[in-house]
């Protein structure tokens, strides 16, 4: 039975169909420039074929969630989540055959272009059993796949550009269709776009957008100009799942809809120009940032900590309760003896908690230490144990983690055991595993009131020699509300922690010496 996706009506009046089956087996390509109706035109088809075919959808501006009211859909922060956390969610998708959407919306383009790669290639990779078929839509196609290097590391574009081709020309035999939407064509990767068979072109004013568009259409390049005038909303369709010729046709009505809202004029308030002054220039002294109106407001990070003093994560200690301090044990406890990851008496001896310290700063004394994944340092942790007759496995991966984030911000033995580096330590277990090190290295520099931290200083946090990285961290931290930056009279960056009320001293972002410290406080 051929299933007919209504798309909506041709020039002539008639339902313009498009062969789901077809599509499944010849993937599409959607261009047009902004506001052509090209989100319109995404929704359109993924609500018509909902009943019939699971879709996963890769949505950079969050206007897609709104799919998950009626169709059912899961919404995937892709912010909460690790890359190897969304491959294993991708892996879940296919197995148990659900639409979802993974909505990129909070994170700045390189980990918008790295988690939307691990997502495809946990579709990609699944075992042939769970080669089920499903839509795969990725707006703003050309952020994924780009056809030059832009402002993002190699390694990035590299990365998300494989997990691009390999949907489209090798996801077909994988049950995955490849349905990429653009607003420029000639920012799109050839060998992408080359692989769709049906193409649905909406309103473009460029000439390199149009003269691509007329050849992927078999148009005469005279006729390019016909792309200008298209209005909103309507399409030139060619594709064996569409027409054998170029067919125009208008997209029907939806009923869900994007949270962005148009762009409706709506009167200026009222207010007199004295008030105006006043209210435009009030600067607070360490602006938090507030959150989208067309967003759920998030918690703060005071009462993310608040959260956590109630309910302490398991290997931490909450801070001791305000007030005179109790007399002194006769001898040490494991809370104060491994502040990082607390265990249980019959857990590691201070002893041997020192002696893994001790393989731990050996490890860190390699300059490209910092450059390793976290695995493969745990891996180089337990053969120097073993070669020093010290048990490792003392620790697990996540204690490794932990105490391998304090380590990379400096911090000693003693400040370690401070119950204000404590809360610190929880204030950084609310962000993702990548993130912590970042925090505590700033959190460290803060507590002692030391220069903020370099791009650099953070990129090195991260595994990465860009400061470019390094500040798109920072940026995607304070959108989280995470930390609150500023700058003084003479340029200089500083940062504060409004969960724990510390800031950094001023320090340059873009000196990779000053203000960068060492980041194994050696």
């Amino acid at each position: 039975m051929t299933i007919g996706i209504d798309m909506g009506q041709t020039r002539t009046g008639e339902a313009a169909l498009m062969d789901l089956e077809e599509l499944l087996a010849t993937r599409l390509l959607v261009q047009g420039n902004s506001g052509s109706g090209k989100s319109h035109l995404l929704r359109r088809l993924m609500e018509q074929s909902a009943p019939w075919v699971q879709q996963a959808v890769i949505d950079p501006e969050g206007d897609f969630v709104t799919l998950a009211d009626d169709y059912g859909h899961v919404v995937v922060d892709a912010s909460a989540h690790t890359e190897n956390a969304l491959q294993q969610i991708a892996g879940r998708v296919r197995e148990h055959r659900v639409s979802v959407v993974l909505n990129l919306e909070s994170l700045e383009t390189e980990l918008q272009m790295r988690r939307a790669a691990a997502f495809l290639g946990g579709l990609f990779d699944m075992e042939r059993d769970y080669w089920y078929p499903m839509l795969v839509v990725v707006d703003e196609a050309q952020m994924f796949a780009p056809a030059v290097a832009g402002e993002v590391s190699d390694e990035a574009r590299k990365t998300s550009l494989g997990a691009m081709t390999n949907l489209m020309c090798r996801g077909r035999k994988r049950g995955l269709a490849g349905i990429i939407a653009t607003q420029r064509l000639a920012k799109l990767a050839k060998n992408v776009a080359a692989e769709a068979s049906n193409f649905l072109m909406g309103r473009t004013f460029l000439d390199i957008d149009m003269v691509r568009a007329a050849d992927l259409l078999g148009m005469e390049r005279r006729q390019a100009e016909m792309f200008r005038d298209l209005d909103r909303g309507h399409f030139i369709a060619l594709g064996p799942a569409l027409s054998r010729r170029p067919l125009s046709l208008k997209i029907g009505d939806v009923k869900t809809g994007g949270r962005g809202g148009g762009p409706a004029l709506l009167p200026l308030p009222e207010t007199p120009p004295e008030h105006a002054r006043d209210l435009i220039m009030q600067i607070d002294a360490f602006p938090v940032p507030r959150p989208s109106e067309r967003t759920a407001p998030r918690p703060s990070m005071r009462e993310i900590l608040d959260r956590v003093n109630q309910a302490t994560p398991a290997g931490l200690s909450p801070p001791p309760p305000a007030g005179p301090s109790p007399a002194p044990s006769a001898g040490p406890s494991p809370a104060t003896t491994d502040p990082i990851a607390a265990s249980p008496p019959s857990g590691p001896t201070a002893p041997s908690m020192a002696r893994l310290d001790e393989v731990l700063r050996e490890i860190l004394e390699d300059p490209e230490a910092p450059f390793r994944n976290e695995a493969v340092l745990y891996q180089d942790f337990l053969v120097r144990c073993r070669s020093q007759r010290v048990n490792g496995r003392l620790l697990d991966l996540g204690a490794f983690r932990r105490r391998l984030s304090v380590a990379r911000a400096g911090v000693d033995s003693e400040t370690a055991e401070d119950p204000e580096w404590i809360a610190a330590q929880q204030a950084a277990e609310t962000l993702p595993e990548d993130l912590r090190a970042i925090y505590l290295l700033i959190a460290r520099a803060a507590r002692d009131r030391s220069p903020c931290p370099s791009d650099l200083a953070i990129a090195r946090a991260r595994g990465s020699r860009s400061p470019r990285r390094g500040r798109g961290l920072l940026d995607y931290l304070e959108g989280q509300g995470a930390i609150a930056m500023r700058e003084d009279a003479y340029g200089k960056r500083i940062i504060a922690l409004p969960a724990l009320g510390w800031a950094t001293a001023p320090g340059l972002p873009e000196d990779s010496e000053a203000g960068q410290g060492d980041l194994f406080g050696t």
